[in-house]
């Protein structure tokens, strides 16, 4: 009993240490602005590369690749969601160092409803009375942002949309979180390692140039701020239950949105809080219903 309730708090520390990393990561993407958003997505997925390879190979060996030996089809559906992440993370740092950053938090606010959807037409899935209901006031919230925002939230909704199905392609694929991060940062590497050759070929890149040691650090950082938050999220799932976790996600948004306008000083008039107000609204109605159903079990068998 002692045993499983310290794994729990383990858990719970590290997802909220995950989300509250992924929070507030566009204050520390924003002090690499002066590097082009290629050139950060290229580090990054250089050096979270190193990080997650060394640690698996360090671990487990060459063992942690058998799941690919034995389904042929794991690699493909892997680069498949490699590049969907790469193009999530590229966008991301593109639209914080453009000045997007309350768009970027409603994109994570608006995905675990894209989820949903994404159940319903690609898995068949039912929806609950209460999820349709969310759905609904989250779509309300959106086409409102859509005609009151001055332009279409095109950032948050493909946002929204490649990290969803960068969930659903891991959701297809049999293969634990690190292992399969591995796989897919395998594939990213050598790509990255390209773009960064061709930035220090064209004078845009910043490896160990004299005049950016800060920056090279950031850079390199970058990789393992990357690779740990997924790591500690990894670890948390297994300890404590997905009701609790998809909760404590919506950490993240909130963290990023404050990070816009406190702090790097957004708009956030009142059009933009409407719009949030509905899809936080809608998000509340999911998240009740999900904690609601998944306690009705454990009562019925009192």
């Amino acid at each position: 009993m002692n045993a499983g309730m310290t794994d729990y708090r383990r858990g719970l520390w590290m997802a909220t240490g995950a989300f509250v990393i992924w929070g507030l990561m566009p204050l520390y993407w924003h002090l690499l602005k002066a590097v082009p958003s290629l050139q950060i997505i290229a580090h990054r997925i250089v050096w979270s590369a190193v990080l997650v390879l060394g640690w698996l190979f360090f671990k487990h060996g060459a063992r942690w690749l058998r799941a690919v030996r034995e389904q042929p089809r794991l690699a493909g559906l892997l680069a498949l969601s490699g590049v969907f992440i790469a193009f999530n993370w590229g966008l991301y740092i593109w639209a914080v160092n453009a000045g997007h950053v309350v768009e970027t938090s409603l994109g994570y606010f608006i995905n675990p409803l894209l989820n949903v959807v994404l159940g319903v037409v690609l898995l068949r899935e039912r929806l609950r009375s209460a999820q349709w209901v969310a759905v609904a006031i989250a779509t309300t919230g959106v086409l409102w942002l859509t005609f009151n925002y001055g332009s279409f939230p095109w950032i948050a909704l493909v946002l929204a949309g490649s990290f969803a199905m960068y969930g659903f392609i891991r959701k297809m694929t049999a293969i634990d979180s690190l292992p399969g991060l591995g796989i897919e940062s395998g594939y990213l590497l050598l790509p990255a390692l390209a773009l960064l050759l061709w930035g220090e070929s064209t004078g845009q890149g910043h490896v160990l140039d004299a005049w950016w040691p800060w920056t090279d650090a950031l850079l390199v950082l970058g990789g393992a701020l990357t690779a740990l938050p997924l790591i500690g999220f990894a670890y948390a799932v297994r300890r404590v239950p997905l009701s609790t976790v998809g909760v404590l996600q919506y950490l993240a948004p909130t963290l990023q949105l404050v990070c816009g306008v406190a702090v790097l000083g957004e708009p956030f008039g009142r059009d933009r809080v409407v719009g949030f107000v509905l899809i936080w609204i809608a998000l509340a109605v999911y998240a009740v219903d999900g904690l609601l159903r998944s306690r009705r079990p454990a009562v019925t068998a009192g």
